[in-house]
């Protein structure tokens, strides 16, 4: 069972997700119990790999209101945790023009911190107003059945 802190929704709107990959992460202890409070933004982040090891690059997360003074930087880059065959084959796929690794969420596993990491390839304008009205027709299909539905009942 596990208990999703935050997502990244702008990953959805700006990428096709194609894979998805769960990472563990390393961090330090008031970092964990800021995420336990929700305290994370994964906006703007993304995972790139220096020397064979991923790095979970540009993700805010809050310095601990009750820490100390030495709370680390909140936008550090943070090492993830993988399998070496994922690594080799996830650089194999980056190294492709147009796709990247951004992290889709970031959750609790037990009392493991996890990311998911999604490769992902970019949307062009098109793409992106295309999904947007896609998502406008299943709301509007959903809103007439919920409609439909209520009637029914009521005979």
């Amino acid at each position: 069972m596990s208990k999703v802190i935050a997502t990244n929704n702008k990953a959805f709107h700006d990428y096709f997700v194609e894979e998805r990959i769960e990472a563990g992460i390393v961090l330090k202890g008031s970092e964990v119990k800021s995420i336990r409070l929700g305290r994370v933004n994964l906006k703007d982040s993304y995972v790139f790999i220096k020397k064979g090891e991923p790095y979970l690059c540009n993700a805010h997360v809050s310095p601990y209101e009750k820490g100390s003074v030495f709370n680390p930087e909140p936008r550090r880059d943070r090492k993830l945790l993988l399998h070496k065959e994922e690594i080799r084959k996830l650089r194999a796929k980056v190294e492709q023009k147009g796709y990247t690794l951004i992290p889709i969420s970031i959750y609790f596993e037990q009392a493991l911190c996890k990311v998911e990491v999604g490769l992902c390839r970019g949307k062009q304008l098109h793409d992106k107003r295309a999904s947007i009205a896609e998502r406008e027709q299943k709301r509007e299909l959903d809103r007439v059945i919920k409609e439909k539905n209520y009637s029914y009942r009521e005979n």
